[in-house]
């Protein structure tokens, strides 16, 4: 299994999130499963911030 890395400004993170449980509450309005979306909610919300420096 391949592992990917996301690096994201504190914007897009918030975004993702929102995005996230919007999808989680419709999920849950059709009374489908919500464990993927959550595992992700879970990872999003809990992943370490890093400093990377750019240059241009």
């Amino acid at each position: 299994m391949e592992k990917y890395h996301l690096y994201l400004d504190e914007a897009e993170r918030r975004l993702i999130i929102l995005c996230l449980n919007e999808l989680r509450n419709r999920l849950i309005a059709e009374g489908r499963y919500t464990d993927c979306v959550d595992e992700l909610l879970i990872k999003a919300a809990g992943a370490k911030k890093v400093k990377l420096k750019i240059r241009r």
